[in-house]
């Protein structure tokens, strides 16, 4: 059974990583099975459609990013902190972006486009942000906003993760960053 069970992390393990660089559309059973190192039956023996896996890798992008945002949360200190941590993520994961894009806006927005059923799925991935962050910018003392802030911060990364794959200028990154850093910084003063 535990063969089985490491069989088939590593296949939602590929792909998610396929999906992420070369699309779930364009992703086949093919190119997994041969990511994994495994054949096609025995790759039909884990995951019978790709939906399927569509629905494992969503559960792994779940599971990771509640795991990312506990740690945040339990090594950051206070809130500023806490929501520095997210938005420095795009320096973080700057050569990933610049390649691909993020990994959570391209999947949401290729399933939109596709009109496939998992896009509310994974489209939750974005929820958790936002919700995090929400609750992140009540502690901070913006109850009223903290929606529209946690959504604001939200917005304004995806732009910076589009524009960074468009033009390939981590300066860009850095810049924006920073950017959002001196905003955070602004909201914070007076509040802490």
């Amino acid at each position: 059974m535990a063969d089985r069970n490491e069989t088939s992390a590593k296949i939602v393990s590929a792909a998610d990583t396929l999906f992420y660089e070369t699309g779930f559309e364009a992703t086949s059973f093919a190119d997994i099975a041969a990511a994994v190192g495994i054949s096609r039956g025995n790759f039909y023996h884990h995951f019978k459609t790709k939906d399927a896996i569509l629905d494992a890798v969503i559960d792994r992008r779940m599971e990771a990013t509640r795991a990312m945002l506990a740690d945040w949360a339990a090594e950051a200190g206070a809130a500023e902190a806490r929501i520095l941590c997210f938005i420095r993520i795009l320096i973080v994961n700057r050569a990933s972006i610049m390649a691909y894009g993020c990994p959570v806006g391209t999947l949401s927005a290729e399933l939109s486009k596709l009109d496939h059923a998992a896009q509310g799925r994974a489209a939750e991935v974005f929820a958790l942000f936002r919700n995090w962050l929400a609750a992140e910018f009540r502690k901070l003392g913006h109850e009223d906003e903290a929606e529209a802030l946690a959504l604001h911060v939200l917005a304004r990364s995806q732009g910076v993760a589009a524009l960074a794959t468009a033009f390939r200028d981590e300066d860009f990154i850095r810049r924006e960053v920073a950017a959002l850093e001196v905003w955070l910084h602004s909201l914070c003063v007076g509040q802490n």
